[in-house]
């Protein structure tokens, strides 16, 4: 019994080893490696698409941007040359404040969800995001873009919102990775904090190995029973490739790239320069072994 019971606290002990605190990953990867300086080219949408522009990574169209409420007077001409269309922060995170409209019938606008929004209704959303709203009060520009319609494979796993795909990259290396699914907990958002699910996916494969909810061990989709484990996640090294390539032209070395799915290839979404660690439960694998692996062969390589 006491033999068994050592042998069991050294694996916990071991496992502890390999996975990467939130202080490490501050103290260790994010501070060495991006300088504060650069932070807004992560933190600002509009900044990450300067970036790159001069490359092959194929991010959203911008319709319009307003940065203030006096541009919002022409807002009916812009949003009346779309049926379908994004609203998002600049600044945002976690989802905050991003909107989706599907369709429109008459004078409004439909979400996913079915809810009906007038002119005057996306008027007082896009104020809240230049008022800073969604931003820790600070000003932010307002940006609309067009709506990616992501892959049928994808929408069989994720039925009720815009899946993503998050990989996290050093030195320009890819880490670890999953998918993002929303559920109807998460009210269509792929927000795993909000009841979105994490699926983890082998790097090199593009294969779906193991799925959380809310911490919680999954293998079936909660709200359509759909099964997600063992799944190809369509064009796969197109994903990885990208993702390395848009790590390559920021100058932050520690990354997370969101990327979702389309029919015609993968769409970078936005960049982040503290990206969250819960992509270890959901892979059942700790980074800190991965990191430091990547670390040795860079060093190596001088």
């Amino acid at each position: 019994m006491l033999k068994r019971l050592i042998e069991k606290l050294q694996l916990i002990r071991h496992a502890s080893q390999r996975v990467l605190s939130m202080n490490k990953r501050n103290l260790d990867y994010i501070y060495p490696n991006n300088h504060r300086r650069n932070f807004p080219i992560a933190d600002n949408k509009l900044l990450t698409k300067q970036i790159l522009a001069d490359s092959d990574v194929v991010m959203p169209e911008t319709l319009a941007t307003f940065s203030s409420f006096y541009e919002l007077s022409n807002l009916a001409d812009e949003l009346n040359k779309h049926k379908s269309f994004v609203i998002k922060p600049a600044k945002g995170s976690g989802g905050g404040g991003i909107l989706v409209f599907v369709d429109k019938e008459g004078d409004h606008w439909l979400t996913p969800g079915g809810k009906r929004y007038t002119l005057n209704a996306i008027k007082k959303q896009l104020t809240d995001i230049i008022f800073g709203v969604y931003s820790f009060g600070l000003s932010d520009v307002a940006i609309v873009e067009e709506r990616i319609i992501q892959h049928p494979d994808i929408t069989c796993l994720s039925p009720h919102g815009l899946a993503d795909v998050r990989l996290i990259t050093y030195q320009h290396r890819p880490v670890l990775c999953m998918a993002r699914i929303p559920t109807l907990a998460s009210d269509g958002k792929a927000n795993l904090h909000q009841g979105a699910i994490g699926l983890g996916i082998d790097i090199k494969s593009g294969i779906t190995k193991h799925a959380i909810s809310l911490h919680d061990s999954i293998t079936h989709h909660p709200d359509n029973n759909e099964l997600l484990i063992g799944q190809s996640i369509p064009y796969w090294p197109q994903v990885v490739a990208m993702s390395c390539v848009a790590a390559s032209k920021a100058p932050l070395k520690y990354l997370g790239i969101d990327i979702s799915i389309s029919e015609s290839g993968p769409v970078l979404l936005e960049i982040n320069v503290r990206p969250g660690l819960q992509i270890q439960n959901a892979n059942q694998q700790g980074m800190r072994t991965l990191l430091e692996a990547i670390r040795h062969e860079v060093q190596n390589e001088y």
